[in-house]
């Protein structure tokens, strides 16, 4: 029977591969032959390599935070399916996954406006407040909240309107606006998903000398 075309090729490959090794063999050549083939394919050049995988810190973040400080990532809902994320050195506050987020404002899952008025009213001086909308945080504020959350140090608490995204972390007795706020408002044209803007995220450190005593 006759070796077709393409195997009569891979067997005269063969067979000229085994021709060298022999005789590099007999010549007194394989061993630095062989060698040489073995720093080929052992070279660094030619190993398989992954790239190192960030290392991340509490809470995820990209770099530690500085001494006397607090690391810290809130993140809001995404419309009404994917719930908000508040972590605080490194433990979880609230997710979905520990089941005690609901929408609204997600401060300790008060969203009744009176509630949030019982929460809110009698904060001690440097308490920190760390706020993530799920679906709509505006709906059930009032005056009175806006006006609360704005000493803490909000700048876009009394322009929150329906199905708004917003995360927020302010103190109680701040005397500026807090650097640490993120707001996208609700707009058919510009939302990412339909009815509602993207979601937002926020992360940082925060300097532990705004935090008082309970």
């Amino acid at each position: 029977m006759r070796v077709a075309g393409p195997l009569r090729v891979v067997v005269l490959i063969l067979t000229a591969g085994l021709t060298w090794i022999m005789g590099s063999i007999l010549l007194g050549t394989h061993g630095s032959s062989f060698s040489r083939l073995q720093q080929l394919f052992s070279s660094p050049e030619n190993a398989v390599t992954t790239e190192p995988r960030a290392r991340k810190y509490k809470c995820g973040l990209p770099q530690p935070c500085p001494e006397q400080h607090l690391a810290f990532r809130v993140v809001s809902g995404a419309a009404n399916v994917i719930g908000p994320k508040i972590c605080l050195e490194d433990k979880m506050l609230m997710s979905s996954v520990k089941d005690n987020v609901g929408r609204g404002l997600n401060i300790a899952l008060v969203n009744d406006v009176n509630d949030l008025l019982k929460f809110i009213r009698p904060l001690h001086e440097g308490t920190l407040v760390f706020v993530a909308s799920y679906d709509d945080p505006a709906t059930k504020m009032n005056d009175e909240t806006r006006k609360i959350f704005s000493e803490l140090g909000s700048t876009n608490a009394k322009e929150l309107a329906f199905r708004d995204s917003w995360v927020f972390v302010g103190a109680k007795g701040v005397q500026d606006k807090s650097p640490f706020e993120q707001h996208v408002k609700n707009s058919k044209n510009t939302n990412k998903y339909e009815g509602w803007p993207e979601a937002l995220e926020l992360e940082g450190c925060i300097p532990q000398r705004t935090v008082g005593a309970q």
